[in-house]
Formats: C-alpha cells, structure tokens, sequence
C-alpha cells in the first residue's frame, strides 16, 4: 500500500510539473504571438502588409489634400510664409507700399507647393516597399506617429533630391520664381539694407515636405484609434488590438 502510494504522489508531482511547464511555455508563446500581432496574433507579414496599407493610404491621402488649389494656401496648418530671413524684408517692404508684391510671393509659393504635391505619393509609395518585418514590429509598438517617423528619417534625402527638381518646375510654372526676384530686387535697391537673397527653392521644397508629413501623420493617428478609419478586416487587426 505504502509502495503504491509513493508512486501515485511521484506520478501526481511529475504531471503537476509537466502541466505547469506547458503552462509557461504556452504563456511565452502566447506573449510573443501578442507581441508579433498587437495581440491578434497575427503573422509578421500580416503586420508589416497592415502598416504598408496605412502608410499608402495617409500618404496618398495627404497628396490628394494638399495638391488641390488652395490645398496650401487656405490651410493655416501647412500655408507656406515667406522664409523667417525675409521677415524683415516683408516687413520693410510693406511699410513701403510693396505689399501685393510680398502677397503674390507667398501666394506663388503655395501654388508651387500644391503643384508639387501631385507627384508625392508615388514617390512616397516606392519608399514604403522597402519596410522590413523588423521595422513593422518596432512601429507597431512605438508612438502614434512612429511610421510617420520612419518614413520621414528613412526618406528624407531621397525625396529631398527627388521632390526639388518638381518643385524648381513649379516655382517656374507659377511665376514664384519671378516674384521672389522682384520681391528682392526691390528691398535690395531700398538704402542702408543689408541684401538678403536665401534659398528659395530649397525652403519650398522642404516646407512642401513638411506640410505632407504634417497630415500622414494625422492619418496614422486617425487609423491607430478611430476604428471607423480602419477600412478592412487587416487594419483593425494590427491597429485594433497593437495598444
């Protein structure tokens, strides 16, 4: 009798270890599946393809917004100003009765930016293929703006040099360039100024560059937590669940 019971308690005490190391070992499984899949347990290519989607879709809509006329220049958040060094220019051309040509200055520049945002998203869009599962997992955890982020440090140089030569066609087409000449040309002749001539095209450029940003941004925030703004079934389960 005695013999037997020793044996039931050692049987007892191996299967209450055995059950409690599945119990461990299902929970790391289950810890990494949540990790892996904002807690759906999706596939790491089911991520990244989730945050591909967002990523196409704030950036494409993003374009749409801005490249209309008045897509800049009627939004307070993204209007492009004349450049912080010419503050004085525009202050002391306007206290001298220059003041439409300071506003058709800045209204060219925004006409250029809302041209130039028509050719954003396919540009944007071939730099979003080259996301890897690695940076899909570290977005899908990171801050409301973490793709908005990668996107913007991953990309940057390369649209830079791609987005400049749209944007010197643009400042061309809608006359920003001629204006900015006689904008200048004018306070350089005013006495006891110091000339002034700063980087027209690289301001435009970068500041086009930013109001885009500006709203994928916006749109990875909408998609992150308002569900009505994941559209589909892979949406919802990489962003319903990642938080």
């Amino acid at each position: 009798m005695r013999k037997f019971s020793y044996a039931l308690i050692v049987f007892l005490f191996f299967a209450m270890m055995a059950h409690a190391q599945g119990g461990l070992l299902g929970g790391a499984k289950s810890a990494l599946s949540s990790l892996k899949g904002g807690g759906k347990g999706l596939s790491s290519d089911d991520i990244v393809a989730g945050l591909k989607e967002a990523l196409s879709r704030g950036t494409s809509k993003s374009a749409d917004k801005l490249s209309v006329v008045d897509g800049f220049f009627k939004d307070a958040a993204v209007k492009i100003l004349l450049p912080p060094e010419a503050a004085k220019v525009e202050s002391t051309l306007r206290s001298a009765g220059f003041g439409k040509q300071c506003d058709d200055a800045i209204l060219s520049l925004n006409r250029a930016a809302e041209d130039a945002a028509k050719s954003a998203a396919p540009i944007f869009l071939g730099a979003i293929k080259n996301m890897t599962v690695s940076d899909g997992l570290g977005i899908l955890k990171g801050s409301d703006t973490a793709a908005t982020g990668y996107l913007r440090k991953s990309t940057t140089a390369q649209l830079t040099a791609a987005f400049r030569p749209v944007i010197d066609t643009s400042l061309q087409k809608t006359g920003a360039t001629k204006y900015w000449k006689t904008l200048f040309e004018t306070y350089n002749k005013l006495p006891l100024v110091k000339k002034v001539n700063p980087d027209l095209s690289g301001y435009a450029t970068q500041r086009t560059m930013d109001g885009v940003f500006y709203y994928v941004a916006a749109e990875e925030k909408n998609i992150r937590k308002n569900p009505a703004a994941q559209v589909d079934d892979l949406l919802k389960k990489v962003f319903g669940g990642s938080k």
